[in-house]
């Protein structure tokens, strides 16, 4: 006998799919959605609907974006020749929180991973050695996470950038051993931007 209606179960399935949620959080959710108003999960669905078709990437700093260039590259108050590696769209939000980075992004959209097929052509490391090239950029910030991944393409950026006429920094101290970037309080955040050391 089917417990779960087929509708609630499809929800449920998809929802689980969700990085780090789980079936027990999937159905809670689904469950929650069910009991509000029908117009909310019209709501929900249309704006899930739209994503892909709004959102695209800024061909600068390749961070999420419904113009091309972003509102960051976009801004002319904005240092466009300091610019800061990230990982992910997140690390760039975390940042931003801060209010304490003029500068500009770069996000690599992932970290090497040799063991996962995961080398420098499958993230934005060419793109950034572009950007570097292009002769504007002064200063890059290496703000990856201090997880093994992380250093590992801190290390081979380190490796690439240091021959380009640049100062190359990594965020320095607040940011714990194995700590992503994204869950830092923006305190520690600002704290690491403002005590980076140069890279080696």
């Amino acid at each position: 006998m089917q417990v779960i209606p087929p509708a609630l179960e499809k929800l449920i399935d998809q929802l689980a799919r969700l990085p780090g949620i789980g079936r027990k959080t999937a159905t809670r959710l689904a469950l929650n959605i069910l009991r509000k108003p029908s117009l909310l999960a019209r709501d929900l669905a249309e704006a899930l609907n739209n994503l892909h078709d709004s959102i695209q990437l800024c061909s600068c700093c390749f961070s999420f974006s419904e113009n091309d260039p972003c509102a960051i590259c976009g801004d002319p108050r904005r240092r466009a020749d300091l610019i800061c590696v990230v990982e992910q769209a997140a690390d760039l939000m975390a940042i931003e929180k801060t209010d304490s980075f003029r500068g500009h992004y770069h996000i690599l959209h992932g970290v090497l991973s040799p063991m996962d097929g995961i080398g420098p052509d499958e993230i934005k490391i060419q793109e950034l050695l572009a950007r570097v090239r292009n002769g504007t950029v002064q200063e890059v910030i290496i703000a990856t996470s201090s997880t093994v991944p992380g250093e590992v393409t801190a290390s081979y950026l380190v490796d690439v950038l240091q021959k380009e006429p640049i100062r190359l920094t990594r965020l320095a101290c607040g940011i714990p051993m194995g700590m992503d970037i994204k869950y830092a309080d923006k305190y520690t955040l600002a704290k690491a931007i403002e005590a980076r050391s140069p890279a080696r």
